[in-house]
């Protein structure tokens, strides 16, 4: 080194001791899975949308959270339970993905429930509807955000009995799902006076009706209660149509669970009328419009209650995880149910035990000449407090 300038020779050393410092390993990345529907009958509601969702929650919060690159993962579960636990089990294990959010199918959600609760890992639950996701299943990085099978039935349910139809029959898919919101609406409409006359269950995936159908007419029920979901139901109120259950003076047809998806393809000729819950629409306030505006532009449709609580839950869990400064399960989940909700312009919160709480709406759907626009198929009737809505926490899952 002799005759090297002394600032060269320094920067020489500086340059090998560097060399032979090992590298800094570049954080990993933040993947957030979608596991969803993406070709059966409930890939309208969840679906490619619901991707979507999870993208734009991630790219308007901002490219990493505690220095790690956010990335959107999805799946298709195929409706079978089996499929979702194997992906949960590689999605945890093998690939880093920290969180899960969607799960249509009741089934589909406990079976990953499953898989989350021993690797401790984070599940926010905005499809599945039935209330034993908090009421019985509840768990520290559990969270459910959809409207539940008792949100759904208490204030529907009790405008129908209102209106005068005392009398019931249910058309209820045979899964977890349709059993649980035919009990929770059951419990409903006879604490209020009303009867069940009787019940038809059909398999998921059903394409001829009639029978079912034809049971309802021969109850001589006031009301048929259609305890199914996406296609299913979709299927149901067209065959119901066809079989003149829609006419004026014919029994009230109540579709619990129903998506904007659900009455677009039905078209306002034959969904208006109908009747149901709901703590999204698109056109409910000036925060969800701006939203909406975006998720359509890409999607040429406009979102689900589904795929809005999607980018709710998914900013809502990246906010916390910022507020925890930890990515750990416990202190995010923790960190969410402290922090309020930003649920498009909805006062809500996370109680203790994982349940999104905030007020639901009563809405009717238009009939072709109330609607003046594109997608605008909803009348508001009134509002279900949060208190009416859901039930009472379980004082288990409070422990």
């Amino acid at each position: 080194m002799a005759g090297l300038p002394r600032r060269a020779f320094a920067a020489l050393s500086i340059a090998a001791l560097a060399q032979s410092l090992p590298a800094r390993a570049a954080p990993p990345p933040l993947r957030i899975g979608v596991l969803t529907d993406e070709s059966g009958p409930y890939a309208d509601s969840g679906g490619p949308g619901s991707i979507l969702s999870a993208r734009m929650a991630a790219a308007d919060f901002g490219p990493a959270v505690l220095g790690r690159p956010i990335e959107i993962v999805h799946a298709d579960h195929q409706n079978k339970p089996d499929i979702a636990a194997a992906i949960a089990e590689r999605w945890f294990d093998t690939e880093g993905v920290e969180a899960i959010v969607d799960l249509p199918v009741t089934a589909v959600a406990l079976a990953v429930l499953g898989v989350a609760g021993s690797r401790r890992k984070t599940v926010m639950i905005t499809a599945a509807a039935t209330s034993d996701i908090t009421h019985r299943f509840c768990a520290p990085t559990i969270s459910h955000w959809a409207d539940d099978t008792h949100a759904l039935t208490a204030g529907t349910a009790q405008a129908v009995l209102a209106g005068g139809a005392k009398s019931w029959y249910f058309i209820t898919v045979d899964h977890a799902f349709g059993r649980a919101m035919q009990r929770d609406a059951g419990a409903v409409i006879e604490a209020q006076g009303g009867r069940v006359l009787g019940a038809a269950r059909h398999p998921i995936g059903a394409s001829d009706f009639a029978a079912y159908l034809l049971q309802a007419q021969a109850s001589g029920a006031q009301a048929v209660g259609l305890a199914s979901v996406g296609g299913d139901l979709i299927n149901l109120i067209k065959q119901a149509a066809e079989f003149g259950l829609l006419r004026p003076g014919g029994p009230a047809i109540v579709a619990f669970l129903t998506y904007i998806t659900d009455v677009h393809a039905l078209g306002l000729p034959i969904a208006q009328g109908l009747m149901f819950s709901a703590g999204f629409y698109w056109d409910q306030n000036a925060p969800a419009r701006a939203w909406a505006t975006r998720f359509f532009a890409a999607r040429h449709a406009m979102p689900t209650k589904n795929q809005a609580a999607i980018y709710a839950s998914v900013t809502h869990y990246l906010r916390a995880m910022q507020q925890a400064g930890s990515s750990d399960s416990n202190a995010v989940n923790r960190a969410m149910r402290a922090m309020p909700v930003d649920f498009f312009g909805h006062p809500a919160r996370l109680r203790e035990d994982g349940r999104l709480l905030y007020d639901l709406t009563l809405y009717r759907v238009k009939t072709p000449a109330e609607s003046q626009a594109p997608w605008a198929y909803y009348t508001r009737l009134r509002d279900i407090r949060a208190d009416v809505a859901f039930l009472p926490a379980n004082p288990a899952c409070l422990a």
